[in-house]
């Protein structure tokens, strides 16, 4: 057991990390880039676990097993702290507070982390404040920025970061990490790797949360049940229930878990009146999962059109005769069926559809009207 045990198919990100953890000064700007479900995130994390922990040979860090690993990996470590935005960019205000708690020195630990999630969501004004810190950066404080690829980072950012490419894991490393994490059986984990195209998080969803396969599977069938433009409006209402539910399953899981570990962490009794001290974080933490709720349901939309997309994908797969594995294996009979009844050129012009849906969701569209004009494209 080690900090590094939850990062499947990264083993040279593990080995890179570990040696900066032995270092006695590790670069103070690091840049996490890799694919959505790569679990750069997770790396960062494990990185500044790794970065606070309390084994006292160098060789050891990461142990996470000490006090200070587990905390850094919850997300209560004191001088661990984790920057992220529910918003389409962040708050200039926000960063100005990050940089001047930057300056604070560690409270417990050798280091004062600060991690930033989707660092590709600063504009340019909001990064050069960030520059300044990280041009002149506290002695003992070490920045880590997560994006999708370095591009996303502006350059005068990038070239003063170390960086660390993640790669998606293979089908069968996530498929291991679902059966040894949680449980899973090694039939199940298999296809919750699969059919999540090797996304961590959606995998681990899916292999733990029947809804959740059972959603998916209705969004996957929708192509073989239009008949017409009626069918195809609605399907789009039905698209659009299913994200919604979707969001609400997750966000009460995840809401539930950070109520939890924040009650933990604060030392709350179990029974009885809370403190008025732990109320008032318990209210924080509940507006912010409130202001979370907008972009959950947007994610949500947006996981829709991609599980929507692999099954045009295998049905491309399938004309074109790649031998390409399929995403959706166990409909096989079904995608054959359907891709005999039309030509690569069709199957082209679906995707480019959901594509432009998934565009679409991305201004101030109306969900509703966005699916239905997708969904007839699809007929």
């Amino acid at each position: 057991m080690s900090v590094w045990t939850d990062l499947p198919g990264q083993d040279a990100v593990v080995e890179q990390l570990g040696r900066a953890a032995a270092a006695e000064h590790p670069h103070h700007a690091w840049l996490f880039t890799g694919p959505p479900g790569s679990g750069r995130s997770n790396a960062a994390r494990s990185f500044a676990a790794a970065l606070v922990c309390e084994q006292p040979r160098a060789e050891d860090r990461g142990c996470g097993e000490c006090h200070a690993c587990r905390t850094a990996l919850a997300g209560s470590h004191a001088d661990v702290s984790v920057m992220a935005t529910e918003n389409v960019t962040f708050r200039i205000e926000d960063v100005r507070e990050w940089v001047t708690k930057a300056q604070d020195k560690p409270s417990s630990g050798r280091w004062r982390v600060i991690i930033i999630e989707d660092a590709d969501r600063m504009t340019e004004r909001t990064t050069n404040v960030l520059l300044k810190a990280i041009e002149e950066p506290p002695p003992r404080t070490v920045w880590l920025l997560c994006a999708p690829s370095p591009a996303d980072v502006l350059v005068t950012i990038r070239s003063r970061c170390r960086p660390v490419g993640l790669r998606i894991p293979s089908i069968g490393d996530v498929a291991e990490l679902l059966v040894r994490r949680d449980g899973a059986s090694p039939e199940l984990a298999e296809f919750a790797a699969r059919v999540s195209q090797s996304h961590i998080g959606v995998a681990r969803r899916l292999a733990r949360n029947e809804d959740a396969r059972t959603r998916r599977d209705t969004i996957v069938r929708l192509p073989l049940r239009l008949r017409g433009v009626s069918d195809a409006v609605m399907a789009a209402g039905e698209l659009v229930e299913l994200s919604n539910a979707e969001a609400a399953a997750a966000a009460e899981e995840r809401n539930a878990a950070e109520r939890e570990a924040l009650l933990h962490t604060l030392g709350a009794p179990e029974t009885g009146t809370l403190p008025p001290a732990i109320r008032s974080q318990l209210k924080a933490l509940e507006e912010e999962q409130k202001r979370r709720a907008k972009r959950s349901v947007s994610d949500s939309l947006d996981r829709v059109m991609i599980d929507l997309t692999t099954f045009f994908r295998d049905v491309l797969t399938l004309q074109l005769g790649t031998r390409t594995e399929l995403v959706n294996e166990y409909l096989r009979p079904e995608l054959s069926a359907f891709a005999e009844q039309s030509s690569p050129e069709q199957t082209l012009d679906r995707l480019d559809a959901i594509a432009q849906a998934r565009k679409r969701l991305q201004t101030n569209v109306a969900p509703v009207l966005a699916m239905e004009a997708m969904v007839v494209s699809l007929l």
